[in-house]
């Protein structure tokens, strides 16, 4: 259905800019010959405009030429020859010549990425997901068509409570939990529903597109420096921040667990406000190998200060754009009365196939697996490092925390020379410095491993093309 804008009409009267934008759309070739025109009356609807003004506005294009009608079929754009075409395209609307420019199809240029967080095709479980989406369309029909809750569809959010009980340890209320498109919409979400008056702390080092969000809401922003458990609480009280943004199961990119008694520590300061609140970003936490998973700070909070957020883009893939979020029962309320305007970002479609695949137990399964390939995956590129002339030249830190590690390089080579040569021999590396608000010096020379995306047959030739750039080969 053609939509146009009435937000700026000039002088002109509804037909008449109505009038102008299909001529428009046909000078332009937008509109095609013989292509047909809505009916008067879908047409108007659709514009939230009277059949009236529809009408005069096709009335004034048959009568110019530009369409026809055919009795009982409806209007159609009439052919124009060229010299109509040159002579009137810029009656209204001027026509530049400038040329088309073809978006360009995303290649992997990196013989090895170490920075990417996404997977090999190998680890995601296609067969399954299509017996799910075949089940999904033969069950689900009319739900199918059936416009979500604000939250997201009931089906998915008992199951991902259910998950969270039996392998978080966390006791979720399904009506807590706020289905989102990917953490990145949950956090412009919490901007609006905490305020964007309050003062949102991140973590420094970090994952820096946090903060870059919370600042392109207008949000005041603040780094707070982390110690070797985390966010240091004296840093986090002269900030003046009201909320903080952590990752206190696995941090990235340093993979610091924050110990219980910080984590009380942390309940404590955000208590002695009733508006400060603790964000709690569990980031990969599934695939801690070693050990158990660290339990969630959301499952120690009695105050109701904790708001939990998780995503499946790291489970599954990162393609897969379905995150979630825990709210406590008072800012729950908050959220439907402020917020619940706002339509559910997921499709049906996803909800109901993500919600079959965790209820029958074929989430539990896919983590198991990955985690023992990625395992697997770990050994692998850690074997390699220290079978290698690397092994007398780096140290290795944090490897059992999550997906990525640390490698620190004995070196006079600068981060920025580190980073050009591995990408001359078709590596993509990254540096903690570079993680931090304001680089830091003493921080150079600190890669972050990540090897969730890395194919397990270029391992070995990835840490000698490493080698080389450090003129170890």
């Amino acid at each position: 259905m053609l939509t146009y804008s009435f937000a700026d009409l000039g002088s002109d009267s509804l037909y008449e800019h109505l009038y102008k934008c299909i001529k428009n759309d046909i000078l332009n070739g937008v509109l095609t010959i013989g292509e047909k025109l809505p009916s008067k009356r879908n047409f108007a609807k659709n514009l939230n405009i009277s059949t009236i003004t529809v009408e005069n506005a096709y009335a004034q294009l048959m009568a110019e030429g530009y369409i026809y009608s055919l009795p009982k079929k409806g209007y159609f754009v009439a052919d124009i020859s060229t010299s109509v075409l040159e002579n009137t395209a810029n009656t209204f609307f001027p026509v530049t010549d400038a040329p088309v420019t073809e978006v360009p199809v995303t290649q992997k240029p990196y013989f090895a990425d170490f920075v990417s967080n996404s997977i090999t095709a190998d680890n995601f479980p296609f067969s399954i997901w299509a017996k799910i989406i075949r089940e999904v369309i033969s069950e689900e029909c009319d739900a199918l068509m059936t416009n979500p809750p604000a939250g997201g569809i009931p089906e998915l959010r008992n199951a991902i409570a259910q998950y969270l009980f039996q392998f978080r340890g966390m006791k979720v209320d399904p009506a807590q939990i706020i289905i989102g498109a990917g953490t990145e919409y949950l956090y412009g979400l919490l901007i609006q529903l905490l305020g964007n008056n309050n003062t949102f702390g991140v973590e420094d080092p970090g994952y820096r597109k946090i903060a870059q969000i919370y600042n392109s809401h207008r949000a005041n922003c603040k780094h707070i420096p982390l110690d070797n458990y985390g966010v240091e609480l004296g840093a986090l009280e002269e900030s003046g921040a009201d909320i903080i943004h952590i990752s206190p199961s696995h941090h990235y990119p340093t993979g610091i667990v924050t110990p219980i008694s910080r984590r009380y520590e942390l309940l404590g300061w955000a208590s002695r406000s009733s508006s400060r609140y603790i964000i709690e970003d569990d980031y990969d936490c599934e695939f801690r190998l070693q050990g158990k998973p660290i339990p969630s700070l959301q499952s120690i909070d009695v105050m109701e200060k904790v708001i939990y957020i998780n995503t499946f883009s790291k489970s599954l893939a990162s393609t897969i754009r379905i995150s979630y979020m825990v709210l406590p029962h008072h800012l729950l309320e908050r959220f439907y009365r402020q917020l619940g305007f706002y339509s559910c970002t997921v499709s049906n479609f996803e909800q109901y196939t993500l919600a079959h695949f965790i209820s029958q137990g074929y989430f539990e399964k896919h983590i198991n697996r990955t985690r023992n390939f990625y395992k697997t995956q770990r050994d692998t590129l850690l074997n390699c490092i220290k079978n290698s002339p690397l092994a007398s030249r780096s140290t290795i830190m944090e490897e059992d925390a999550g997906l990525h590690f640390l490698l620190k390089l004995d070196t006079k080579l600068s981060d920025e020379d580190l980073i050009e040569k591995a990408k001359q021999a078709g590596l993509h590396i990254a540096c903690l410095s570079k993680y931090y608000y304001n680089p830091q010096k003493n921080m150079e020379h600190t890669l972050v491993m990540n090897y969730s995306g890395l194919e397990p047959e270029k391992i070995p030739e990835a840490v000698h093309r490493l080698c080389t750039c450090l003129d170890l080969a």
